[in-house]
């Protein structure tokens, strides 16, 4: 892999030839390219990696964003993955070092890479692949969805082939406070800002209002609150109060993980509802919630950490009164009523849709191979799965029968019906012995058991307990979702 030092100067090697002429439009132009990926984010890279390690192809990735990496480029810079590094990126090369945390809140829980640890990581990645010549990047370009590709900084137009297969990488592309207006009207004089902007706070208002519901808005709350700004000082708008994964069970950690299943099956068996589901689970440590009087209705499940969680209870201030309809100087108004806010306050966007939720449609498509997470909530690995195979297979029917799509859940019926697809898709793929293979030596796969966890005691004790409650607890979610039949045989 190319040192940090050298990732541009590899990229530039690769888009430039005799006099610096730039020729990074040869392959499309002269129609030898196998694959155009658009959207070079997590799951372009993803689909892309696995295919060039089991198909000799070649590949044009394009990208409206300046590099790749896709939203990360436009995130706040205080976040970091919500879950272990090792579970995100691409199946040939290990975010991060696979380090457990041996200090800080989190001691003992795996590392969480940065913004600009993810967006290094990429480039990385990128400039691996493009050493073998297979790999094109159009940057700053926009596939206007007629097999053609424009560039936003000259505006050039390039056909793209027609034996070119397009996969469409940006079907569930998130949307972010950065580019996405306020979802509200803001009037003259008040102060709005996206929560990238938190940390070019120069005057210190005398009030924060964060305005969302979701992962974002928890952790603008924790970054203000873990730089001393008081509880009292925050009021959160908080339409729909969230179910979350309690972080110390989703680890890359057979008899953590697995356990964590066996536990949300046992539960599901059991549950008489899907609130009584979600009770169930947060007795058994796999849910939690900020606020234990109020009974949430989003189920996006984000995880997060206990210490974290102790942070979000300290602030007291909290608004239930639906959506944000206006903001102006002193005064929000809301759905269900208004409230005053410090005149001085400064709102803070959270509240872009973040995951979005279109309809599922078959992976392989007549025009696009569409991606989709596959296996429940995991997209890297959905990602990397399909381009493993479209690698291996030819008939496309068979591709879809292997890996159906599974959509991002909101609500918590969405929740159990997720879990009852990524299920029958894990079957339907886990059912091919070289699908089946290569799944179980690939990071990515939360469900992997390496060969030093195999056979112990403790991992015997979990799949035991994974057998014996899987089929009720996939029976029970199946019922509670309301949109599947009881069986899921």
């Amino acid at each position: 892999m190319a040192d940090g030092s050298s990732v541009l100067e590899t990229l530039a090697s690769y888009v430039r030839g005799e006099g610096g002429r730039v020729t990074m439009t040869r392959a499309l132009l002269e129609g030898d390219v196998d694959y155009l990926v658009v959207g070079a984010g997590a799951m372009g890279m993803a689909f892309t990696d696995a295919l060039l390690d089991h198909a000799e192809v070649s590949v044009a990735l394009v990208d409206r964003r300046h590099s790749v990496g896709g939203h990360w480029l436009d995130a706040y810079p205080f976040v970091r993955l919500h879950q272990a590094s090792a579970f995100y990126g691409v199946a040939s090369t290990l975010l991060g070092g696979g380090r457990v945390q041996p200090r800080g809140p989190e001691a003992g829980l795996h590392e969480r890479a940065s913004v600009s640890e993810i967006c290094t990581y990429y480039e990385r990645v990128l400039a691996d692949r493009m050493v073998s010549g297979k790999v094109e990047v159009f940057s700053s370009c926009e596939y206007t969805g007629d097999r053609q590709v424009v560039s936003r900084i000259s505006g050039r137009r390039f056909e793209v082939p027609g034996s070119c297969r397009i996969v469409d990488a940006r079907y569930l592309a998130p949307d972010i406070p950065s580019t996405t207006l306020p979802p509200f009207e803001v009037a003259d004089g008040a102060r709005v800002v996206p929560v990238n902007d938190l940390v070019a706070v120069t005057e210190a208002p005398s009030q924060y209002v964060l305005v969302g519901s979701g992962k974002t808005a928890t952790d603008a709350c924790v970054w203000l609150l873990g730089n001393g700004v008081d509880p009292d000082a925050i009021c959160w708008v908080r339409p729909r109060d969230p179910w979350m994964l309690n972080r110390a069970v989703v680890q890359p950690d057979p008899a953590i993980f697995l356990g964590m299943v066996a536990d949300t099956m046992e539960a599901a068996a059991a549950a008489a509802s899907l609130e009584d589901l979600f009770l169930r689970l947060e007795e058994a440590g796999v849910m939690v919630r900020i606020d234990a009087s109020t009974t949430p209705t989003m189920a996006k499940t984000p995880t997060l950490a206990t210490w974290e969680l102790e942070l979000l209870r300290s602030v007291e201030n909290v608004v239930r009164r639906g959506h944000v309809r206006r903001v102006e100087p002193g005064r929000i108004t809301l759905e269900e009523g208004v409230v005053d806010v410090a005149r001085d306050a400064l709102v803070v966007h959270c509240a872009a849709s973040g995951l979005r939720y279109p309809p599922s449609v078959p992976i392989w498509g007549e025009s696009a191979i569409t991606l989709q997470p596959i296996r429940s909530g995991f997209p890297c690995l959905g990602a990397a799965l399909a381009g493993y195979v479209e690698a291996t297979r030819v008939d496309d029917a068979e591709k879809n029968r292997l890996c159906p799509p599974t959509p991002y859940p909101s609500t918590l019926a969405d929740w159990a019906h997720m879990n009852v697809l990524g299920a029958r898709a894990t079957r339907a793929f886990g059912a091919e012995p070289d699908i089946q293979a290569w799944v179980a030596g690939v990071a990515l796969n939360p469900a992997r058991i390496p060969a030093a966890h195999s056979g112990t005691r403790r991992m015997d004790a979990v799949l035991e307990r994974l057998q014996t409650h899987s089929g009720p607890g996939l029976n029970r979610l199946a019922e509670l979702s309301g949109r599947s039949p009881a069986s899921t045989a």
